[in-house]
């Protein structure tokens, strides 16, 4: 899994589907370029926290990432998590379900 780093790529997964939860919001946007890597972005803005408290969830969400996107994530597609404020309180295994019933519910919304 690589990662995002071009804002053109932030914004085009904007325009994909979309999964809100309490601890973060999940885009998907498959990118329909034949490659089945899966790439991620991960964006937690300043009005989240100080860049201490933005970090850790950065570190939260890439930890998130590597253990449930490979398995249960679109192949071929870009997947972007934007962190709320409520996530940094959140416990790992809420976020780690929650993330996993975002990645079903675009599934099932995408057919």
């Amino acid at each position: 899994m690589t990662a995002l780093s071009r804002r053109s790529d932030f914004l085009a997964a904007n325009r994909g589907l979309r999964a809100p939860m309490p601890g973060f919001v999940l885009l998907v946007r498959p990118r329909d370029d034949g490659d089945p890597a899966m790439r991620l972005g991960i964006t937690v803005t300043k009005k989240i926290g100080n860049a201490v408290v933005r970090n850790r969830m950065k570190r939260r969400f890439r930890a998130l990432a590597r253990e449930i996107i490979p398995n249960e994530g679109f192949a071929g597609a870009d997947h972007v998590l934007i962190g709320r404020a409520g996530g940094i309180e959140r416990d790992f295994g809420a976020l780690k379900s929650e993330l996993v019933k975002a990645l079903l519910k675009l599934k099932r919304a995408e057919g």
